[in-house]
């Protein structure tokens, strides 16, 4: 069944939910969704509102996706569809219809991708987008392990507009 709930009544652990879970990052630029696994990212507060931080790199198809869109959005699925969050973190929508191949069940809320297969879902309008430069980091170690092609991710920022549960 599904069901919102607040931002605040989230109660599942980030770390996991994130670095573990992994999200399915999607937009959808007015034609056609765009969806990728993401392991990096932070659900927080900024400007006074429940928020979410999100990272992706620029040669990213589904970066193109976010910049056109005004919303986009973060979706965990059960833990059966490791296979699938493999295969959509791995294969680029540049190079086959990924969505299609997917068997997701798509809607769009407010805008933003939502999947009926998604235990939880969050909805988020974008706030702020900007990149990651070198000159900012202040370990050095951090550029050479995660970036030594200079690839720097796109800071995104998004406020959560809706959260939903399919129990």
């Amino acid at each position: 069944m599904e069901r919102e709930i607040r931002p605040e009544e989230l109660s599942e652990n980030v770390f996991d939910l994130i670095g573990n879970q992994w999200l399915l990052v999607a937009a959808n630029d007015g034609e056609k969704t765009n969806a990728m696994t993401a392991s990096w990212g932070s659900l927080g507060v900024m400007w006074g509102k429940p928020s979410a931080f999100l990272v992706i790199r620029p040669q990213r198809y589904t970066k193109e996706f976010l910049d056109r869109a005004q919303t986009f959005s973060l979706s965990i699925l059960p833990g059966e569809k490791r296979e699938l969050l493999n295969y959509m973190g791995t294969v680029s929508g540049r190079d086959e219809d990924k969505m299609a191949k997917s068997g997701l069940t798509e809607r769009l809320v407010e805008g933003a991708p939502v999947f009926a297969e998604s235990r939880l879902t969050l909805v988020c309008r974008k706030q702020f987008a900007g990149p990651m430069e070198e000159s900012s980091f202040l370990d050095p170690s951090v550029v050479e392990k995660w970036y030594p092609q200079k690839d720097f991710h796109i800071l995104y920022i998004g406020r959560i507009e809706k959260v939903i549960v399919n129990d």
